[in-house]
């Protein structure tokens, strides 16, 4: 080999690597100096565990699409409008589970839930047992109010509602 061609060789291989290599972003640049802390604090490192949404989650999103939609008795779809029991029974029909079109029988339906251990999805039963509705969490609730109003969202601690919660339901498992 000539002595021309072996000065030129390593030149060669580090331009070879450099094409091959993805080009180094801000980001990307973590000096060996770096610890662990370094890499975390900027979003690398361990990965983010998934959490698991329930489906009582996935109904309440779901009745959120009802929002702004008219009340009508013993309406259980978008297109005629619902009542409350009307409006949970649609949601967890879309994940393909049946609950009953009443508040009374949703009342014996799914479990028990203490009310400071309610989830996004669970089922709020009201005095006298006749009204439903879903609960969002941060003290929210979705449902279908009454004749003459649209499907809503409402803070429980500022409505009427919260001193005639009488219990919650959880209708599904994870």
């Amino acid at each position: 080999m000539s002595r021309r061609l072996h000065r030129i060789l390593p030149a060669l291989a580090l331009v070879s690597v450099a094409v091959a290599l993805p080009p180094a972003t801000a980001s990307s640049w973590s000096p060996i100096t770096e610890g662990p802390e370094e890499r975390i604090a900027r979003g690398e490192g361990r990965p983010t565990p998934m959490r698991r949404v329930s489906i009582g989650e996935r109904a309440a999103k779901i009745a959120l699409e009802a929002v702004g939609m008219p009340y009508r008795w013993g309406g259980t779809s978008p297109a005629t409008g619902f009542d409350c029991s009307g409006l949970v029974r649609w949601a967890y029909g879309r994940l393909g589970i049946e609950v009953p079109h009443n508040s009374y029988a949703l009342w014996s339906t799914g479990r028990v839930v203490e009310r400071s251990r309610m989830e996004p999805g669970d089922v709020l039963v009201f005095s006298g047992l006749g009204h439903v509705g879903f609960y969002l969490g941060s003290g929210r609730m979705v449902h279908a109010p009454t004749t003459g109003k649209d499907v809503e969202i409402v803070q429980l601690a500022g409505s009427n509602y919260a001193s005639r919660l009488v219990g919650a339901r959880r209708v599904a498992p994870l």
